[in-house]
């Protein structure tokens, strides 16, 4: 980059945040001309950058010459919006990672999908290696097992019928039935736990969250020697599941 780039293309981001929000002023849309005049740019800079930011789906041009926000600002917001969500719950994973000394983990049912949200881990508490992804080895995972016990029946038939039961270790359930006895059955109920059946030498053990009507899952992993104090665990994790779930459930 020029010496002289520099302070160019600072000056076109900002003429074109200036256009953002004049356009977001005007909730039926507004001409360019009537934009330019607004912003204080002359017709041509305003009609060049409004071309720019239509094209990239920041804009959308209506059939009648105006303009207003597109779908790309849409996504922006809410995406900030989950991040904003993240980081009420964040120091309540901190605080489990350091009392238990293990990574924490949140994840949430999406777009039909089983999708990690967050993971808090540490030089004390390496999170597991997440050599699967989580999109396809939810059957495997506690945290994956967790959502889909949260799931109404069609809901989990249905997920079930996208995702083949991969053999991860040779203690991973590959059969439906025998994933749905157990989730129905689990005896840590609402919790559910994966002894190995992810990645041998780790267990891991997972309860519900919800963020509205978006159901999802908070869990913690372990080396499987120690396994003696899922109990323990399990019993924080109920209420700290609570405290996350009234966290995502305030409006921002």
């Amino acid at each position: 980059m020029g010496a002289r780039d520099g302070p160019t293309l600072i000056g076109s981001v900002q003429r074109a945040f200036r256009l953002l929000e004049a356009v977001s002023a005007h909730e039926n849309g507004a001409p360019a001309k009537q934009l330019a005049r607004e912003t204080g740019l002359s017709l041509p800079t305003a009609y060049h950058l409004l071309r720019t930011l239509v094209h990239d789906g920041y804009l959308r041009k209506l059939a009648d010459g105006g303009f207003i926000l597109g779908d790309k600002v849409q996504t922006l917001h809410t995406s900030g919006r989950g991040q904003a969500l993240l980081s009420r719950v964040r120091p309540t994973l901190v605080a489990l990672r350091d009392q238990f000394t293990t990574p924490a983990y949140l994840t949430f049912y999406e777009d039909g999908e089983i999708r990690v949200a967050e993971i808090v881990d540490g030089p004390r508490a390496p999170r597991v290696d997440l050599w699967v992804g989580f999109e396809d080895a939810g059957h495997a995972t506690a945290l994956g097992k967790s959502v889909l016990r949260e799931l109404d029946d069609d809901s989990r038939k249905e997920y079930l019928s996208r995702h083949t039961l991969a053999d991860l270790t040779p203690r991973t359930i590959t059969s439906s039935p025998e994933l749905l006895r157990r989730l129905d059955s689990s005896p840590v109920a609402p919790a559910v736990t994966d002894l190995e059946e992810y990645a041998l030498g780790t267990v891991c053990v997972a309860v519900p969250v919800y963020s509205g009507d978006t159901v999802g899952s908070l869990g913690v992993s372990m080396p499987v020697n120690r396994l003696s104090r899922i109990e323990e665990i399990r019993a924080r994790l109920l209420p700290t599941a609570s405290r996350v779930t009234r966290s995502l459930s305030l409006t921002i």
